[in-house]
């Protein structure tokens, strides 16, 4: 999953961050509502953390004005705002989820996959296709009931890709459920990974759509 944190204080910003990408997790960081809007329209982002407490505006009026454009993204509020009235607040505004200060990572990352089950209309993290089992919230994968030795971005672009079953991704649409903004990609770094794929499960888990991109295949029986 790839996460957007609007959080201004840099300090916290940096470790919810890094405590994200540790659990798995392509995450991003701005600080501000104008910037967060900025983004929203650039990353293909699968959820969003929003601090209320922002320099340019309260982020409660950010949350009511996205969900009132049509913004369907899974938004977790995350905020020192304790009193009952301001959680109900922001779950009448649309956030999804919300969650006070201080937490802890591990509930906060959980919080964020069941916010990626119920979008994907998923009961449980798993995945299965066939003899093919992956589990992106313990950062594992099975092939016939065998543990597989998947690096973290082979097992985010497999999980990226299961994800769409059918649907064709882009290069650019995997390199943003790989790579955060503040990374530098290697030219060659999205064929390397693929070719790791292929190497593992076999040929045919990566299909490559001449001119469009790629989509999920089927693990090698």
């Amino acid at each position: 999953m790839r996460i957007l944190l609007v959080e201004d204080n840099e300090l916290i910003a940096l470790g919810i961050l890094a405590g994200l990408r540790a659990h798995g997790f392509v995450a991003d960081g701005v600080g501000t509502a104008a910037q967060a809007e900025a983004a929203l329209a650039t990353l293909d982002a699968d959820a969003m953390i929003l601090d209320l407490g922002l320099p340019d505006e309260d982020g409660m009026r950010l949350l009511a004005r996205l969900r009132a454009a049509g913004c369907a993204l899974p938004i977790l509020v995350l905020t020192a705002r304790d009193a009952v009235a301001d959680r109900v607040a922001g779950l009448q505004a649309g956030a999804d989820d919300y969650l006070l200060k201080p937490f802890d990572l591990a509930e906060l990352a959980a919080r964020l996959r069941a916010l990626g089950r119920r979008a994907g209309g998923r009961g449980v993290d798993a995945m299965e296709d066939g003899p093919l089992r992956l589990d992106p919230a313990r950062g594992e994968a099975w092939l016939h009931g065998r543990p597989l030795s998947l690096a973290r971005r082979e097992l985010a672009l497999l999980a990226a890709l299961m994800q769409a079953r059918d649907r064709i991704l882009s290069a650019e649409q995997l390199k943003d459920r790989l790579y955060d903004y503040s990374e530098e990609i290697e030219s060659n770094a999205l064929n390397v990974h693929i070719h790791h794929l292929r190497r593992k499960l076999g040929p045919d888990i990566v299909e490559t759509v001449r001119g469009l991109g790629y989509r999920y295949g089927r693990a090698a029986p």
